[in-house]
């Protein structure tokens, strides 16, 4: 019997390229972009005064965001730079367990994906409190509050192509930690399945020491 996992595994990814190459190019996109937010967010931090929002700008009492959560959020960034880092090395250099950091983050993330459409199903309002916290010059504010149902379905939709996308993308992660992990074992078992028994096959090299007779040392030489 073979497994769902089993079934699942596949050593290809999009555009026909391999789990290695496809985990690479995406542990090098994350150090790009997060790289990119932690240029703007030290820029930022840098110049205060030309980056900094106020409250009169967004119409509210507080601040978009501080130096401290600019600081949290770069700290951030760093760290998804180094976890993409080593999936990008890990899958380079065939090593395991320096995938599983990016496998462990694509699950959280998926997971708080998850939770945020089971928010929107169960309270709905919650999107209208969301618009009605935006700026009053936002383009289309009005527009897209008067859609009310039309605008939860929309929202659902999208989160879930989010969803499926990002599940695709853990799905490429973990057959390439399972490809790089099965590159490790030098021992390959192979089943033979007939009607009513399946009949498990030793490795190759010890059924080739079992066939073979054992090596004797040749007598000594003696002169004539």
């Amino acid at each position: 019997m073979i497994s769902p996992w089993d079934r699942l595994y596949t050593t290809s990814c999009c555009l026909c390229c391999h789990v290695r190459t496809g985990t690479i190019i995406l542990g090098i996109w994350y150090m790009l972009i997060n790289a990119v937010v932690m240029l703007i967010l030290l820029t930022a931090l840098s110049d205060p005064e030309h980056y900094h929002l106020t409250s009169a700008e967004i119409a509210n009492d507080l601040d978009v965001m501080d130096d401290s959560h600019m600081c949290i959020a770069a700290a951030i960034s760093l760290l998804m730079i180094m976890i993409a880092g080593m999936a990008t090395y890990g899958a380079y250099k065939q090593l395991a367990a320096w995938i599983i950091p990016f496998f462990c983050y694509q699950v959280f993330d998926f997971a708080l994906n998850t939770l945020v459409a089971i928010s929107i199903i169960v309270y709905p309002n919650t999107i209208q409190d969301y618009l009605q916290q935006l700026p009053g010059n936002f383009p289309y504010k009005e527009e897209i509050m008067d859609m009310n149902v039309c605008l939860v379905f929309i929202v659902l939709l999208f989160i879930g192509c989010i969803l499926a996308f990002k599940a695709y993308l853990i799905a490429c992660v973990w057959n390439c930690y399972r490809y790089v992990s099965g590159q490790g074992t030098t021992d390959v078992l192979v089943y033979v399945t007939t009607n009513d028994t399946t009949v498990l096959l030793p490795p190759y090299d010890d059924s080739m020491m079992t066939a073979l007779p054992p090596k004797h040392n040749p007598p000594p030489y003696v002169s004539a």
